[in-house]
C-alpha cells in the first residue's frame, strides 16, 4: 500500500508545462503554429496526423505526401505559471499563440494557417 502512496504522489509532483510549438515540413519549410496546455500530448498531435484525423487538412494532406520523417515538431516557447494562485491559462496561451502566429506569419505559401 505504500508503495501507492508514493507512485500518486510522484505523479502529483510531476510537472505539467504548456505553450507554443510548431510543426515544420522540411521539404518546403511551411509551417503551422498551435498551442498546448500540456507538452505530453504532443504524442497525441503526433497520432492525429498519423491517424489521419488532424484538423487542418492541409499539413494533414502533406503529411502523408511527404511523411513523418520529413516534419519536426519541437517547443518553441513554455507558458510561464503566474506567481499568483489564479492564472487564466487558456486565456494566456491565447495570447501567446497570436503572438508567435504575428512573429511566423504562417499563412499562404508559409505555412498551414489561413488569414
Amino acid at each position: 500500500m505504500d508503495r501507492k502512496k508514493e507512485l500518486k504522489q510522484e505523479y502529483k509532483e510531476i510537472k505539467i508545462e504548456g505553450g507554443i510549438y510548431v510543426i515544420t515540413n522540411k521539404q518546403n519549410g511551411k509551417i503551422f503554429v498551435s498551442s498546448t496546455p500540456n507538452f505530453k500530448t504532443l504524442n497525441g498531435t503526433r497520432f492525429t496526423l498519423e491517424s489521419g484525423t488532424h484538423t487542418n487538412k492541409e499539413l494533414q494532406k502533406e503529411w502523408f505526401e511527404y511523411g513523418k520523417d520529413n516534419f519536426t515538431i519541437e517547443q518553441v516557447e513554455v507558458l510561464k505559471k503566474s506567481e499568483n494562485q489564479y492564472m487564466d491559462e487558456k486565456k494566456e496561451l491565447q495570447k501567446l499563440l497570436e503572438k508567435w502566429l504575428q512573429k511566423l506569419q504562417p499563412y499562404g505559401e508559409e505555412g498551414y494557417h489561413s488569414c
